[in-house]
């Protein structure tokens, strides 16, 4: 039965075998032949080691297989026994083995390890920084020993409820505190929490249920009607539909009695702080599942693991430069990537987080002069629809404003608009799949002697491999070689490290796709600077191939952007039966700019090769994803209706 597997003995976590009382343990365990005993390994695992193999990976976990002990020191304990698969790991994929055995006297035990988590982050946070204010959200405040008392109880509440270890629990609301309190309360339930997007379609919410298979569902009262469509989708589908928690506005509070639905607040407050706290068994537990925005496919669901969130968390802390006690405001959806692991950053330093139902300009403005905030974080577009804001709408900035941008590239322009408003912007580049920021684009003094629109250009890159990431690279697809470091090259960006997704939610194929050969492939075609800079140029699937040229679709946009009337552009292919494809634009205008097609391509023309310039011109709205990112696939559609020029 064992076959091809090897046998595990683990230790008992609340008491410490010696070595010769597990060595008389599993003397009288049956076993595979072919499996030798190794000594204590780098995780203070006894073993049975299948000699064709050292792989420890695709554990199965035989929970309910006790031995007993046999030493009067470990009389009356048990120890767990688990099954690994001996299939090939990544390493040995790569030609590499390790035999590698931990010098004597080398113990791993509760004194010198403690599996990574961000829930420890909350549990400082509660002690250090414990009457400091930890969320602010209109008339309510609360500190971050209240928060930590809320979270608890709140996971006392999810246990009540019947949610086990590793079951989903989802999440369907804006920047409100409950979500912030959901990022800690969930995990410390054991659970995996699923933040879906607030913009969703009740039957993409229904399926993305289903996929899940979410055990309850929180969802904002104001999207409530939403929900409530989707879950009657899923209940169409025979499958058993999440419990819904409504969370209300706290001055809007109302009894659910007789509608099978439960309430925030209520639940936190009949739950117990003395509920013990189900911590990860392994670092490489999962600890979310984050949906992709689907700009080119459905999403795939990502999986983020504990160990993955806590160097995500502390990275997104060193990104934003951050010093203890922040005023942080949530310009960004913690849906998304959660938060770019920020939902559990802040707690790091202490940090204040101000809380924003919606992005709008006005609400921004004021609340970064009313709660002197320090930090926020947004896509491009958060950035475009602050410097295209009414002037009645803005407010002079107390003191300049840190600004992490990142989702798509920002242009030079906005940039530059965006920093005469007081504030400073740093770029990121990254994806889901990466827990958010991959790369940041680190700011060097020499840059400085140099002129703006130089500085713009180089502030727009997507620069070097960000803390905790273990390699970033641009290389060849097929032959995995490195491009050279010319600014020309192209290559694909791929990433290895800790802070890459354990893999997609029951899709091994995907992962394996998106991890052949031994890095994470991110789809985007970039360049390498002399300076190992890197600088995307495009998605694998954007480029436009015009007689013969690549042409890169963010450059004719840089160029467009900065016309002085166009609001926001997209360009994609278009077919075109002489050229192949030809650059079709699609751009919005500002509010009482009034220009034609001709304009906008006699612009590109003066500014960039002829080839490049793009040949048709529509001007209409741009669909975007709750993330802000503009959904090429339905323009690339629309272009292939227009069909030929010719």
């Amino acid at each position: 039965m064992l076959k091809g597997k090897k046998l595990i003995i683990i230790k008992n976590d609340e008491k410490y075998f010696n070595q010769l009382s597990i060595l008389k343990l599993i003397k009288r365990v049956r076993y595979p032949a072919g499996m030798n005993l190794r000594a204590l390994d780098y995780r203070g695992f006894f073993s049975y080691q299948n000699k064709y193999s050292f792989c420890t990976s695709t554990i199965v976990k035989k929970s309910n297989t006790r031995l007993r002990a046999l030493s009067t020191t470990t009389a009356n304990r048990s120890c767990k026994v688990r099954c690994e698969s001996s299939s090939a790991s990544g390493d040995e994929l790569h030609g590499k083995s390790y035999s590698w055995r931990s010098p004597e006297g080398v113990v791993r035990c509760s004194a010198n390890y403690v599996p990574l988590s961000p829930i420890s982050f909350l549990e400082r946070a509660a002690d250090v920084y414990r009457d400091r204010t930890s969320i602010v959200h209109g008339c309510i405040s609360y500190t971050w020993k209240e928060t930590h008392h809320r979270c608890v109880k709140l996971a006392s509440v999810l246990n009540h409820l019947g949610v086990s270890r590793g079951e989903v629990v989802a999440t369907l609301a804006p920047n409100v505190p409950a979500m912030i309190e959901l990022h800690f309360a969930v995990p410390m339930a054991g659970a995996i929490i699923c933040n879906l997007n607030t913009r969703q379609d009740p039957k993409m919410i229904s399926t993305l249920l289903k996929h899940s298979e979410a055990k309850i569902l929180f969802v904002d009262d104001q999207l409530l009607d939403i929900a409530e469509e989707a879950v009657n989708l899923l209940k169409n589908t025979h499958k058993k539909p999440p419990l819904v928690v409504v969370i209300s506005e706290p001055d809007s509070r109302s009894p659910l009695t007789n509608t099978g639905k439960y309430e925030y607040e209520s639940l936190v407050e009949s739950g117990v702080t003395e509920f013990s706290i189900i911590r990860p068994n392994d670092e490489f537990d999962p600890i979310s599942l984050n949906y992709t925005s689907g700009t080119t496919s459905q999403p795939k669901g990502v999986v983020f693991s504990h160990r993955g969130a806590y160097l995500g968390s502390l990275a997104s802390v060193f990104l934003r430069d951050m010093q203890e006690r922040p005023v942080y405001l949530w310009t960004l959806p913690m849906f998304h990537c959660n938060g770019w692991c920020f939902s559990w950053g802040v707690a790091v330093v202490g940090g204040t987080n101000i809380c924003l139902r919606r992005c709008d300009p006005k609400d921004i403005f004021n609340n970064i002069v009313l709660h002197n905030v320090t930090h926020m974080d947004g896509a491009p577009t958060v950035l475009n629809m602050l410097v295209n804001s009414p002037a009645t709408d803005r407010k002079p900035l107390p003191h300049k404003v840190k600004i992490l941008t990142g989702g798509a590239s920002p242009p030079p322009t906005i940039i530059s608009k965006i920093e005469k408003l007081g504030f400073g912007v740093s770029h990121i580049y990254g994806l889901t799949e990466t827990y958010g920021p991959g790369t940041s684009c680190l700011w060097k003094p020499e840059w400085e002697k140099l002129n703006l629109e130089q500085q713009l250009k180089l502030k727009a890159r997507q620069g070097v491999k960000a803390f905790v990431m273990e390699e970033v690279d641009v290389k060849d697809p097929v032959t995995m070689e490195s491009v050279k470091c010319d600014g020309k090259s192209l290559g694909e960006v791929m990433f290895r490290g800790n802070t890459v997704m354990s893999g997609y939610f029951k899709d091994l194929k995907a992962t394996k796709e998106a991890f052949e050969g031994g890095w994470f492939r991110s789809g985007d075609l970039a360049v390498k600077h002399s300076d190992g800079y890197i600088e995307v140029k495009d998605r694998s699937k954007d480029v436009i191939i015009s007689g013969g040229e690549n042409i890169c679709t963010i450059e004719v946009e840089t160029v467009i952007y900065s016309h002085p009337g166009v609001l926001e552009v997209a360009v994609v292919a278009r077919p075109d039966d002489h050229w192949g494809e030809t650059p079709c634009a699609f751009v919005k205008l500002k509010e009482g700019v009034d220009i034609d097609a001709q304009e906008i391509i006699e612009y590109c023309r003066d500014r960039m090769p002829h080839y490049m310039a793009p040949r048709s011109v529509v001007f209409d709205d741009l669909p975007r994803n709750s993330t802000g990112k503009v959904q090429k696939f339905v323009l690339r559609e629309k272009a292939k209706r227009l069909g030929s020029l010719l």
